[in-house]
Order: C-alpha cells, then structure tokens, then sequence
C-alpha cells in the first residue's frame, strides 16, 4: 500500500476513556462490555477507529498509566476475552481498536521492578535507572512532573531510582537491549490479537539522561523509535501516534516520514499551551492569542505538507473541554463547539474526537477540591494551597485546566447518572447532563453530534481534505480565522468567526457563488459579515 492510500489519511480515530464511557455491570467504573454496548453509536457516527486510554493491568496510581502487566486486562474493565470480543465486534463494524502503550516507565508494582529491587545481581536490576547515592542526597535536582523529587531512594540497595512521573511509576531504562526485546515482543502478541494501532505514551521521553538532565528528545530517541518500528509495527498495517509534548516540524518530519520508519504520525502540542502565561504553569491561564494560533496551525500545516502528517485534536484525556477552553459553552455553545469542530476537520491529518466532544459537553466545576480524583489536581492543589494561593484562585485554576474536565462520565440521556451506571459514578456526572447528552443530540438533525457526522461524511466524500494545500487567509485578523485547501481540481474554503462578535470577512464575497458544504448556522451568513462563533465549509 502506498503512502498515499494508507487508510489513517483518510481515518477519523475516537478516543475513548474507559472508567469514564459506559458502565456495564454497576460498579460505577465503565468497562470494556460498555464499550462494546456503544459500538453501534460509534458506527452511526462514521468513526474509522478507537482509541482506548489504558485498560491494562494497574493499580491505577495515575488512571493506568502506570501498567503492572502489558499482557493483562484490568479486572475493573474486564477480562482479555472481553478485550477479544471488543477487538471482533469492532471489526465487524469496520472499526479498529488503538491501544495506550505506555512505555516509558512501568508500575513499581510490575514483576520487573519487583525483582529490580532485590539486588543489584538481579538479571532485572537494569530494567530500570538506577544511581548510587546517600539517602537524603539526591544525585541530582530534576523533580518528577507530579511535583517532589525525579528520584526515590530505595534503602536495601542504598540507590536511588528514577521516575519521571509518579513514585510508582519508575523509568524503563531503554539502553538495556533486553528491556527493548521484552517491549517487542508484547507488542508483536498485541499485534496477533488484531489490534489496529498504537499511542504511545510520552514516547519522547524514552532516551533520556538524568545525569544531563534530559528528559525529552534524548540523543538515542530517534534509534530507538526506528529500532522498535521495525521490529514490530512495520509488519502489520498499523496506524501509530506518539505523544511528543517537545516535538517540532523538523522532528516531526521524523517521526512520520512517509517512508514509515518510526510512527504514522505523533501528538504535537505547540498549540496548546498557548493561552498560559509565559514562563509559568498551564494552571497559570491567559487568554488566548488568534493570530498566534492561526499561525502555529499554519505552521505544522505548511511544514509537514508533502513530507510529514498531522495529527488534529483540540481535546483528549489530559486536557479541558474545548467549548469551555476556546468556544462559549454557554450562549454559543452549540455555534462554537460547531465552528471548532469545523476549522480542525477541515486541515490535513487525521482528526481526534475525544469522548463527548462529539455533544459539545463542557468543562465541570466541582465545589470542593475532595470531589477530584486526579493526582496532577491534589497534588497542585496541596502545593499552591501551601505556599499561600487563595483557594478561589487555585480552584479557578482547576475549574479552567484540570484533566477531570475531561474525564467526567460521558453523558448518554438525561436519567440517572447520564445513563452511564446503575450504580455510584467513580467520579461526579456534569450536572448538565439534563440539557447535554446524546439521545437528545440524536434526536435533533441540528446538533453538534450530526455536525460531526457529517464532517466525517464529507472528509471521505472529497479527497481535498485529504490532499490538498493549506493555505492561511487574513492572517493578522483577530476574530477570522480562514483558510484553504486546494488539490488539482477542487479549491475549499473554511472560514470561522473566532469570536461571540459579529465580524467583517471580505474573503466571503468572493466564495458568494460557491457551494456551502456545511455550516453551523440555519440559514446562509450576509455577504462579507459573519455572526458569533459562525463556520461555513464551502467549495468550487
């Protein structure tokens, strides 16, 4: 198959977060038979693949992410005969299923590292990174991404270990060939049950050098991708994705060469950190600069066009609610979350629909800091609380940026618990669900979940969307964001009012006798003049 034809180009993956999708057995946690029960909505909606977040075996210390067994389903999702009849009966509907690698670290709890610490002789030991030391005198200042120390001292072996992420999440060492080896070959066993694809974790971070302070983009990175795409995905027609939070367009280029030597393509973040304040943390918010998205979008378009692809996602697991980040979830919630949808759907690269992006839902806003399950939330919280923020200021934080916006369960109808459980929700439900779910969305033709629909629908119906050029219009304009596609014989026009004001857009006058593809407001825009949060597709 050529490079050309390879069906993720012409792919829509969702993604789905498992604890949080459909309960089926009433324990409050969905689970792999309550995915298979909603694989008829998946197919209505026109999905080509799934995305499941970590279902693994794990004691969850960061929502799985933290795997004990690579070869094992979580009991709270299921069991691998569950995992095996999600696989078939996804097939059946022409869907495929992605699995969350997570590769860089494992759980303490996983029997690699439990032999790891019974002796430096342990044939395990290496797995991991290790450094002598004094405890108390750590080997150096780097600090875990969850806040404290990169390194936990382990006294029977007097050595410190090193973990990137949580305490019980220590870093695989991958400059040990065996532990490579062992990662092949449960890739290669995951392959056989038929998967369709991989995310890969924080997969920048795998050739890191503590002692350099390196973490991301170490120097062997792009050795040890090309190294594990040849041993395991190049044998099978796989769609791979990287979470690369330090990639830019020259490494990207890399890592989805059309010659297929590391990955399809990878997560890019560049445009998600925008609206933050400089130099400080994502909890510290600013608003968010139009021309300096546009640009950033343009960028990776312009760049990867040719030699590289694109990954297009607004949401995920780890991220808030796109209407409540960038749109108006409340007067325009429907028009902006229309309007997102339409300007992302519209560039080249495959696109990602998180979990109810597809009904507009939006950010929640939990009054106390007890009612959030994320470790990331309650361990900033502690932190700030600690060196003297006010708790109105760190919960506002929270309610803007916390990863359990997203995670939150998905909202099926307007009974109880969003229709999710028959039992106690692991985490709270939006209490908005009442308002937004997905029987009423179906039941309406002008919904955000038919807006989507058809966005799928025509992405597979014109190959221009595939294909074709982008190109940026009215770049320095604060309220439009315009562009075009054009391949050989087909020009297309995306146009956005990226405002809740009405704006002046000149570019339309001249689009007057073209056809309009789609768009998110009843009745066609004046001429020249676009309404709050308007999107209009249109083609000649």
């Amino acid at each position: 198959m050529s490079y050309t034809e390879k069906w993720w180009k012409h792919a829509v993956v969702y993604q789905v977060y498992p604890r949080s999708f459909q309960d089926s057995n009433g324990d409050g946690i969905g689970d792999l038979k309550g995915i298979i029960q909603r694989l008829d909505y998946l197919k209505e909606l026109g999905v080509d693949a799934l995305w499941l977040s970590p279902v693994c075996k794990s004691p969850q210390d960061d929502n799985g992410y933290d795997i004990s067994d690579y070869q094992d389903i979580d009991p709270m999702f299921g069991s691998m005969e569950d995992m095996e009849q999600l696989i078939a009966e996804a097939k059946k509907r022409n869907i495929r299923i992605i699995l969350d690698l997570v590769l860089n670290h494992s759980s303490d709890e996983h029997r690699w590292f439990q032999e790891a610490k019974k002796s430096k002789d342990n044939p395990y030991h290496d797995y991991y990174v290790w450094r002598d030391g004094e405890e108390g005198i750590y080997p150096n200042d780097m600090d875990s991404v969850f806040g404290g120390s990169a390194w936990e001292w382990v006294p029977e072996l007097k050595q410190y270990y090193f973990h990137q992420f949580s305490v019980k999440q220590p870093d695989l060492n991958w400059e040990n060939p065996k532990v490579r080896r062992e990662i092949y070959s449960m890739i290669l066993w995951w392959m056989e049950k038929g998967v369709g694809g991989f995310r890969l974790d924080v997969i920048d971070q795998i050739a890191k050098d503590p002692d350099l302070k390196i973490t991301n983009n170490g120097p062997k990175l792009h050795e040890f991708i090309r190294e594990l795409s040849h041993e395991t995905f190049q044998k099978g027609d796989l769609i791979t994705v990287g979470e690369a939070w330090g990639a830019d367009t020259e490494r990207a280029k890399l890592y989805s060469n059309p010659d297929g030597s590391e990955f399809s393509m990878v997560f890019q973040f560049e445009h998600i950190g925008l609206d933050q304040q400089e130099g400080k943390e994502k909890w510290d918010t600013a608003p968010l600069p139009l021309v300096k998205l546009k640009a950033v979008l343009a960028k990776w378009q312009k760049e990867l066009y040719g030699c590289g692809w694109n990954s297009l996602f607004w949401n995920n697991h780890d991220l808030p609610r796109i209407v409540s980040r960038w749109g108006n979830d409340e007067k325009y919630r429907v028009e902006s979350a229309k309007m997102l949808a339409a300007l992302l759907h519209g560039m080249q690269g495959t696109p990602y629909i998180y979990q109810g992006e597809e009904l507009g839902m939006t950010n929640v806003c939990f009054a106390d800091i007890g009612e959030y399950q994320d470790i990331e939330i309650r361990n900033m919280y502690k932190e700030r609380m600690e060196a003297g923020y006010k708790k109105e200021d760190i919960m506002e934080s929270i309610y803007a940026r916390g990863r359990d916006n997203a995670r939150t369960p998905m909202q099926w109808s307007a009974a109880e618990n969003a229709g999710f459980t028959t039992g106690n929700p692991w985490i709270g439900i939006n209490p908005n669900y009442t308002d937004i779910n997905a029987e009423s969305e179906l039941a309406n033709p002008d919904s955000v979940f038919h807006y989507y629909q058809k966005l799928i629908q025509l992405r597979k119906e014109h190959s221009v969307f595939v294909d074709g050029e982008f190109e940026l219009l009215m770049e320095e304009d604060e309220q439009i964001f315009a562009y075009t596609r054009t391949d050989a014989d087909t020009k297309l026009l995306v146009c956005a009012n990226f405002s809740d004001k009405e704006a002046e857009c000149p570019i339309l006058k001249e689009w007057d006798d073209a056809e309009t593809l789609i768009r998110n407001y009843k009745n066609d825009c004046q001429s020249g003049r676009m309404r709050p949060y308007e999107a209009v597709i249109k083609v000649m």
